[in-house]
Order: structure tokens, then sequence, then C-alpha cells
């Protein structure tokens, strides 16, 4: 099977058509951008990084019975994944209290959070993927209530399988950013799993080692992504 039309370009993939219907090709760039794209840079052999550490992640669901959309690694930059409709609602399971949530509600940076809470943001980036309620995906029409409900059951399900498998690599899962598509009438965990999208500080000393080293300047980017790579994935 061999990647050919570029379908979609996005600030960190590229998603390839292949010879089969069923299948995409997902590329991974090393472009970093936060705020909504308004910092951009390149970060040697991010897309290297996070492509193994997601292909890690995928089957650590799988094996846990949680579908997704990964099907193999292609590549160290491609992975071979289902072909599905994306729902465009972002999923974000918060374990700690830290980023934006830090900001909007006052909380004390860190602060357990128990039950983990869950926000939901409208997937674009022109509107700056604002934060919404169930009732505004209902108005926009971009899931139906089976379908919401299954997101954050699923959600709350990757998170319970994740807390466990990063705390036993010396991470902590501050929070993580989940997408979700629909492959044959299922609805599947898409996207990524990485640094990119997931907070995670070591358990000791609590140093960050995802893209809030990028997002406030705090230097050695590279070098903690390729740390949760070699914790993970080694």
């Amino acid at each position: 099977m061999t990647a050919e039309t570029v379908l979609y370009e996005g600030k960190a993939k590229k998603i390839l058509a292949t010879d089969s219907p069923e299948y995409i090709i997902q590329y991974f760039k090393d472009d970093a951008t936060a705020f909504n794209a308004e910092k951009r840079a390149v970060i040697p052999g991010k897309g290297i990084v996070n492509n193994q550490i997601s292909a890690r992640v995928f089957s650590v669901l799988a094996e846990a019975g949680i579908p997704t959309h990964f099907v193999r690694t292609v590549s160290e930059r491609e992975m071979m994944a289902k072909r599905v409709s994306i729902i465009p609602v972002e999923v974000v399971i918060r374990n700690r209290a830290t980023g934006s949530l830090v900001a909007r509600l006052g909380l004390e940076e860190g602060q357990v959070l128990n039950p983990p809470l869950i926000e939901l943001f409208y997937k674009n980036d022109a509107l700056g993927d604002p934060l919404i309620t169930e009732d505004h995906i209902r108005l926009l029409k971009l899931a139906d209530d089976a379908q919401i409900a299954e997101m954050k059951r699923l959600a709350q399900r990757v998170n319970a399988v994740l807390l466990p498998f990063f705390e036993s690599r010396g991470l902590l899962l501050v929070d993580l950013k989940l997408e979700f598509g629909i492959a044959n009438g299922q609805i599947v965990v898409a996207d990524e799993i990485s640094p990119d999208t997931c907070r995670l500080w070591d358990l000791q000393s609590g140093e960050r080692l995802d893209k809030d080293r990028f997002r406030h300047d705090l230097g050695r980017v590279e070098e903690a992504y390729r740390e949760v790579w070699r914790r993970v994935c080694a």
C-alpha cells in the first residue's frame, strides 16, 4: 500500500490518501505551533518522536479494548490509520489544574482534580477552538447525544488506561486532548497522542516534558520530547 495524494495538511501532520479507500497515512511534521498558530517553529525530529510515541500509546489502548484508528507504523514519520470522519469536537480530560483552566477559574497550579474534569472544545481554527457546552454541540449539529456520551465515555477509559501506563514510566499525565472519528459507524480515538497533545510532568521533579516547553519558552524542547520517547518506546 503506497501513499499518494495529500488530502489535508494541518499544523503538525499531513494526511495522505493510499491506494485503498479504507486507509490513510499520517505523516508527522517537525513543525510546532502554539496559541492558535501565532507562535511557530521547527523542532528537529519532533515528527519522528511523536509518530512513534503515538503508535505505542495507540497499541496500549487497543490492548485495553479501546477502539482507535491506528493500524501500524509505515516509517519513522508515518503511520497507517483507518480513514475516519473526524467529529469536530476536541475532548480534553484534566487530572491536574494547569494552563487555561487555572487562568479561567483561578485554581491552584497542579491542583488534583478528582474526579478528572472533561471539557469540550469546538475544533475550528478560525474561531480559536473555543470552549463549548453539550448544548452548543447540539446547536451546531457537531454530534448527537449518543456520540457525545460515547466520546466522553471513551475519554474516561483512555485516561484510566494511560494514567498508570505513564506513571510506570515516571511520568504524570496532567491532561490530554483527544480527537474522535467515525469509522464504519463506530467512534474511535483518532489523530495522535503525544507530547503535543498531552501534558506530561516528571513524577519526581515536576519537570514539564511536553509542548508547554515550547509554549512558554522553557528551552530544551527537543530533549524533553526525546525523553518521553525514551521512557515510552525504548
